[in-house]
């Protein structure tokens, strides 16, 4: 009872540090961790609270890139990250983004999980294995976001102020972090490539690799580390077994959700959660008198949502060539009535776009319900990804390039291969079919801080060399204030 008082007075008092840790004594309080019954209640618990993140990191993946800030019907959302107007007083994602809240129940799970009985080891050292992966993977997108960052592995138990409060981690020491939860998560899935319950809604080994590989090249290549590190990211991503391309008629919908190419997904079900790809739609009666790229009219498409994000004219003119099956993820939308093919800037009866990847179904009551499963990693990414490795090591990247390619050109692929070409040619086409490829999946930004030799200044036009601290999310006055450990974010 002691202990259950105690944490119920942290969550009062917590908003006074910036670890924005808030526990629930339904985690910790005694006797909690004695089955396998609640053990297995707080690793569902865990995805339900990573859902709530889904958002967060897709911003922080997306927004600040070139995608969107293009026509939107509506007043748009997210203007200052597609600006990247970021400063000391205009700061995103304020006390973390709330992740440590996250860490706490993932920490609890990793500390005390290998004690409890369980009559199976092999579940009890999945599930170990899922946690200590999604934990690499908060703490990456962390590192990303902010650089130096808190590092905290312990769940809160007690309350003490001058313990909460921590120095930034250097990102070095964040990195570590990370590549030693990836190797714990591969430690306790071993051998086993399976998904739990054959689902993609749950962490697996192969989401470990895909991660792994995806860190490794970030620290090859943003954090200076090399080769070593291009090696080891390739062999990981070489490793994941299981999954495939498929097509594009069994890659998107709700019908398609268990689809071999998703790897790991946020799970959306009606009366839990519904995703944000409403906000990539519009209104029903913005609608009436607009016709798409066709001439055809939209009076009669069903929608569910806002138009508050518009691709960029960058984003139009490279979705152009009709022979890629990807120039349809956007359906144009005009008030002429006339044929706009292809698209062409500064049209002045081009109104705006309708995000198709994830428009969801229509209900038995004529609604459009927004339960789409989103990946965030597919086979396609490990497939450029593993490009993106090979060619740091001076190989030739084009298999997987042209892998990619042909699945999007199908019948028209002909004509279309890419050859092997410079480290420079073949770092942009890799970039280029990324970017095709990943609208809307939250990639394109980390893409190109990734790519290294100035190319997401060259790429950004909201952002110059000469604002390089920018790549890295500033914190809030609250936060310094109340926190006599923490520091700025450097350029701030």
């Amino acid at each position: 009872m002691y202990k259950y008082i105690i944490l119920l007075l942290a969550v009062t008092i917590l908003s006074s540090c910036d670890l924005d840790m808030q526990p629930e004594s339904e985690l910790t309080y005694n006797g909690f961790w004695d089955t396998e019954e609640a053990a297995r209640a707080a690793h569902v618990g865990i995805y339900a609270k990573f859902r709530r993140y889904d958002y967060t990191i897709w911003q922080m993946g997306e927004l600040r890139s070139d995608i969107w800030g293009g026509n939107t019907i509506e007043s748009p959302s997210g203007i200052d990250l597609i600006d990247n107007n970021i400063s000391a007083t205009v700061v995103h994602f304020d006390k973390w983004a709330q992740f440590y809240g996250l860490l706490h129940y993932i920490n609890d799970f990793v500390v005390n999980v290998p004690n409890v009985p369980f009559d199976d080891e092999v579940d009890q050292n999945h599930m170990l294995g899922q946690v200590y992966g999604l934990r690499a993977q908060v703490y990456y997108t962390m590192l990303k976001a902010w650089g130096d960052v808190p590092i905290s592995t312990e769940p809160l138990l007690d309350v003490d102020l001058e313990a909460l409060k921590k120095k930034r981690s250097p990102k070095s020491e964040v990195m570590e972090q990370i590549k030693a939860d990836i190797a714990k998560s591969l430690e306790y899935f071993g051998s086993d490539d399976g998904q739990w319950n054959d689902k993609s809604v749950y962490w697996s080994k192969a989401a470990t690799l895909a991660l792994k590989g995806d860190v490794y090249l970030w620290s090859g290549k943003v954090l200076g580390d090399g080769d070593a590190d291009f090696r080891e990211a390739k062999q990981a991503l070489l490793e994941i077994a299981g999954h495939d391309l498929v097509s594009y008629t069994k890659l998107w919908g709700q019908g398609n959700e268990n689809n071999n190419e998703f790897i790991f997904t946020f799970d959306y079900q009606q009366d839990q959660r519904d995703n944000y790809y409403n906000s990539f739609t519009g209104r029903a009666v913005d609608f009436v008198n607009l016709f798409d790229e066709n001439g055809a009219s939209v009076a009669d498409f069903v929608v569910n949502g806002a138009s508050r994000f518009g691709p960029s004219d960058k984003t139009l003119l490279l979705l152009n060539d009709q022979n890629d099956l990807r120039s349809n993820i956007f359906t144009r939308l005009y008030d002429d009535g006339a044929i706009h093919i292809p698209y062409v800037v500064d049209n002045p009866n081009y109104k705006g776009a309708v995000f198709n990847k994830f428009l969801g179904i229509i209900g038995d009551d004529g609604s459009r319900k927004n339960y789409n499963n989103v990946p965030l990693y597919r086979y396609a990414d490990v497939l450029l990804l593993l490009a993106e490795a090979k060619n740091h090591l001076g190989e030739d990247p084009s298999a997987e390039i042209n892998r990619v390619r042909e699945r999007a050109y199908g019948d028209n692929f002909s004509g279309h291969e890419y050859s092997n070409g410079s480290k420079a040619e073949n770092a942009t086409a890799i970039l280029n079919e990324r970017y095709k490829e990943f609208i809307g999946e939250g990639k394109r930004w980390w893409d190109l801080v990734r790519a290294g030799d100035n190319i997401v200044f060259d790429e950004i036009e909201s952002l110059s060399a000469s604002e390089a601290y920018k790549i890295y999310y500033s914190i809030s006055e609250s936060m310094l204030a109340n926190d006599s450990e923490l520091e700025q974010t450097n350029g701030y």
